[in-house]
């Protein structure tokens, strides 16, 4: 059965880890938590680490937020990356980058402490 990802003890990734779920019976990768692997159903999904590289597939350029926290960042870039793993994942852009460019993430904080993936292009 599935589980959230840990968040601390044995089996926890760092905050520098992406984590990932990972199904044990087909190999399938999952960003989301679903109850059961949608490609073979199996419903032993682990937690595993993924490589944080993948392919921009979308972006949007944010030039109004939903509060103060956000509006403080504009303007500012969300994209959708397909990690090299298969699942799709959305986070900030540092930097340029177009859609099929290739991108690596960080873990980075906002200055209330709130953690966001961060991606910026290869070189």
């Amino acid at each position: 059965m599935n589980a959230d990802l840990p968040t601390h003890g044995e089996g926890a990734l760092s905050d520098e880890q992406m984590g990932v779920l990972r199904c044990a019976d087909c190999g399938t990768w999952w960003a989301l938590s679903p109850y059961a692997c949608a490609h073979c159903g199996g419903v032993n999904l682990v937690p595993a680490k993924a490589s944080g590289r993948g392919v921009v597939r979308a972006r949007s350029d944010i030039a109004r937020a939903p509060d103060d926290r956000w509006r403080a960042l504009l303007p500012y870039t969300l994209v959708l990356v397909q990690l090299e793993e298969g699942p799709t994942v959305m986070g900030h852009l540092q930097g340029a980058a177009a859609m099929g460019d290739r991108v690596c993430v960080q873990r980075v904080r906002l200055s209330d402490g709130t953690p966001v993936w961060q991606f910026r292009a290869m070189t």
